[in-house]
């Protein structure tokens, strides 16, 4: 099964709220050295997670940034919890690096809301499903087609592993329609959807386009929330991907995906739809 923990997506998380809280308080790499007694390259190493965080030393900037006790007690827990295991290390030869920082943060998580366009979810997809789609975008050579289709089926014990991933996906009619493998990996794939549906931890919901029009304009996007960290909102491109932590911006893409949950199909009637698709 996947575990949570992954090292330098917690490096990663906590780096940027040192940088977040560090220019809140308006203070400068070279003064929050000073604090630490350190330069200010590991300042900024630590806030791009080059470095692995120390409790102590989060706690002496965060209180020199003025961050209150809960915050830093928050965060300094995060630090502690780090370890040594990385789950997705088997296939760190075939998945890129802003991938991995994705599934490091997706692994801690509590929550995420996915919204897609084209395709399934990665999380929901069926490894058959997954290799047809892999197949056909061109993106993965294909003496890597194997080991990324058994990255994709091993990320998605995520979903049925203990204390799983809340999933919150909605997502376009078009994509549970489009051409994907062949008919018995198509059905395939909507009897997995409808197990899937059926679990607590997930929902599911179809956007189709007679619902008319929604805040999903700016393209697929995922909402990931935390325990202990402040929520981010990641964006994926054709080589490479954007990551989102302003508060400003998490509360854009948070009221989207509140008007996409309101514009879409409710979840039982998403679920019929998938169940009609199977039949079809």
């Amino acid at each position: 099964m996947v575990e949570r923990s992954d090292p330098s997506a917690l490096r990663w998380l906590i780096g940027n709220e040192l940088r977040h809280y560090r220019n809140e308080a308006g203070k400068t790499a070279a003064s929050a050295a000073k604090t630490i007694g350190c330069s200010a390259g590991k300042i900024t190493h630590l806030e791009t997670g080059r470095y692995q965080q120390q409790p102590d030393e989060i706690s002496a900037l965060l209180d020199f940034y003025g961050v209150a006790r809960h915050d830093i007690e928050r965060l300094t827990s995060l630090a502690a919890s780090s370890n040594s295991h990385t789950w997705w290390a088997p296939w760190a030869n075939v998945v890129p690096d802003w991938l991995k920082t994705f599934v490091g943060l997706e692994g801690l998580a509590r929550s995420e809301f996915n919204y897609e366009t084209a395709l399934l979810p990665g999380l929901m997809q069926t490894a058959a499903y997954a290799h047809a789609a892999t197949n056909s975008t061109g993106f993965v050579r294909p003496d890597h087609s194997e080991r990324f289709v058994s990255f994709r089926v091993t990320r998605a014990q995520r979903l049925s592993q203990e204390d799983p991933l809340n999933l919150h996906a909605v997502i376009e009619e078009s994509a549970l329609r489009r051409r994907i493998g062949d008919s018995d990996t198509r059905r395939e794939q909507y009897r997995h959807l409808l197990e899937l549906g059926d679990q607590p931890n997930v929902t599911i919901q179809v956007i189709r386009a007679q619902d008319g029009a929604h805040a999903g304009v700016c393209g697929p996007f995922f909402l990931l929330h935390f325990d202990a960290a402040r929520p981010i909102v990641y964006n994926e491109l054709l080589e490479g991907a954007v990551y989102l932590q302003n508060p400003d911006q998490v509360s854009t893409y948070t009221m989207a995906a509140r008007n996409l949950q309101e514009v879409a199909m409710q979840p039982e009637d998403s679920l019929a739809l998938i169940e009609e698709l199977l039949h079809d």
